[in-house]
């Protein structure tokens, strides 16, 4: 949110792409029981990056017009953090899972980019509607699919258990003040999704007095040793990471994985080295 101006793939990891593809293709494209009132979606251009709003200044995400596939805002590039902790020769064999679809920039870059296969869960169907008509959102099709449904409910079903390798959680309504879904369960049910070796990403935005509350519900969650977090953004993100599986790669392998990142994908991830540590509660 912001205010307007090589190694072999593991055998758990082909297990699971191979459930996450038999989920996405089980998965209805609209569920039932979703709220009668949601806030009006818009957008605004300035200087060659369009952004999505819903119905208020804030941004929930944007694209720059002339390489729309591309990751414009510095904190979702931060929510691709998870690179630094799988091998890039597995990256497209893996499963992305989007909780709010925002501006679709993580599942275009995750589908089109990294070629991962990729699953969006969004409630507001205005905002689906908004990222096929405006912010360059492909069809769905076998690898890339967008479920309307409440992430809450979604994530409880047992067919994404254990299928997704990297969960970006970014949640906000239209005053984002702070997340919609941030409870010690909800952090629960989105670890249950996540392969032996996955991540989940978390948009952290708002009042100041938030973040600790949200950081200490995640490390319960997780465990301490399973967390890691990026220093604020300027428009005042923080972005969080959490393992299923606690790893402490050494500073050389990371410094090579960033590199890596940084050459293939063209994200910056060397500078995420100086401001991405395990986080304190």
């Amino acid at each position: 949110m912001a205010e307007l101006p090589s190694t072999a793939t593991p055998p758990s990891t082909v297990l699971a792409a191979a459930r996450a593809a038999k989920a996405t293709k089980k998965a209805k494209v609209v569920k039932a029981n979703l709220p009668a009132e949601l806030p009006e979606v818009n957008f605004s251009d300035y200087d060659g990056v369009r952004s999505l709003h819903l119905g208020t200044p804030w941004i929930q995400g944007s694209m720059r017009m002339d390489d729309p596939y591309a990751l414009e805002l510095e904190y979702v590039q931060r929510m691709m953090a998870w690179l630094l902790f799988v091998e890039p020769t597995s990256v497209s064999k893996r499963h992305a899972m989007q909780l709010g679809l925002g501006a679709a920039s993580i599942t275009k870059f995750c589908r089109k980019t990294l070629r991962m296969t990729v699953t969006a869960i969004e409630l507001n169907p205005q905002v689906v509607i908004a990222c096929r008509g405006w912010f360059k959102l492909p069809q769905d099709e076998p690898r890339q699919r967008v479920v309307l449904a409440n992430a809450a409910t979604e994530i409880q079903d047992p067919m994404w258990h254990g299928t997704v390798d990297a969960l970006q959680v970014d949640l906000y309504d239209q005053d984002a003040a702070a997340p919609v879904l941030d409870s010690e369960d909800f952090y629960a049910d989105c670890r249950r999704l996540l392969t032996e070796d996955g991540c989940m990403t978390v948009n952290l935005f708002g009042l100041a007095s938030s973040y600790p509350m949200s950081l200490e519900k995640i490390t319960a969650v997780f465990g301490a040793d399973a967390v890691w977090a990026f220093k604020p953004t300027r428009e005042g993100n923080t972005v969080v990471l959490a393992q299923r599986t606690p790893v402490r790669p050494t500073k050389a392998v990371l410094t090579e994985r960033a590199q890596t990142i940084f050459s293939r994908w063209a994200l910056p991830a060397p500078k995420w080295l100086r401001v991405f540590k395990p986080a304190k509660v």
